[in-house]
């Protein structure tokens, strides 16, 4: 007996005409986290040390979200249908039909923090080392958000925990490879970055052990997770999601390379 997806109502709760996804919930536990235990990451010794606040926190977020959600919609429209928007340039604008990259929008939150750091004079990787623990916490409640919706399935499977997805279009029984990633991408290594960042590393050792596991991670993952209908397999049979996740692992170990001998040195 194969399990079924619990085709959750994607309506958390109606108030009058207006409707709250549970996928907006998400992001806004997201958001929630980020502060939450920002708040504990700019409280360590290290960092008041360095003048980071609560208030330089809520900074970050506020130019963080624009990033993604500018680069995470820029992003799915250059790398997964440029043809289309090329043909209908009014449909990027139309977010409220789905249409996220998690690429692009970590792209547009780098800008983001390379903003900050520019304006606060802490520079670029001292941003990024102070928000990397905090970001696949919030990954794992948008993967969470995604099997919720029963959107973004695996691929087919005979294995036991294997699941039937309706909104697949079909009765095959696959694999729940949101929860994969959000176990692989979101905890595990929200976990291990909390550990690894909590004594004082070289600037951007910790942002590289971030490029470095969501890399290999969400590659893992993609060998479970039905490619996007309109894209298929690319070149070697790996995923678009796989070859926009290699340069991430590359700049990682040369980022992380660089650092070595510092690594142990505040």
């Amino acid at each position: 007996m194969a399990l079924m997806h619990p085709q959750f109502d994607p309506v958390a709760l109606s108030l009058g005409p207006v409707a709250i996804h549970w996928y907006g919930l998400m992001y806004l536990a997201a958001f929630a986290q980020f502060l939450l235990l920002g708040r504990l990451r700019v409280k360590q010794a290290h960092w008041q040390s360095l003048g980071m606040n609560y208030q330089a926190l809520e900074d970050l977020l506020f130019k963080g979200v624009l990033g993604v959600i500018v680069g995470g919609r820029l992003g799915y429209v250059l790398f997964y249908m440029p043809g289309h928007y090329l043909s209908h340039p009014l449909d990027i604008l139309k977010v409220w039909e789905g249409g996220m990259s998690f690429h692009g929008g970590f792209l547009g939150v780098l800008v983001a923090l390379w903003w900050v750091g520019k304006k606060n004079g802490q520079g670029f990787f001292k941003m990024t080392d102070l928000i990397a623990p905090l970001v696949p916490f919030g990954l794992a409640l948008g993967r969470l958000g995604n099997f919720i919706n029963g959107e973004l399935w695996g691929r087919p499977t005979d294995l036991s925990w294997g699941m039937i997805f309706p909104q697949a279009g079909d009765l095959l029984i696959r694999h729940p490879s949101q929860l994969y990633q959000m176990a692989g991408e979101g905890i595990c290594l929200g976990l291990f970055l909390w550990w690894y960042a909590a004594k004082p590393r070289a600037t951007g050792a910790v942002s590289a052990v971030f490029l470095m596991g969501y890399g290999f991670f969400r590659f893992i993952s993609e060998f479970a997770r039905e490619p996007d209908d309109f894209l298929g397999l690319l070149s070697l049979g790996l995923s678009m999601g796989q070859w926009l996740s290699l340069p991430m692992i590359v700049l990682g170990l040369i980022l992380y390379l660089s650092r070595h001998k510092t690594l142990d040195k505040a």
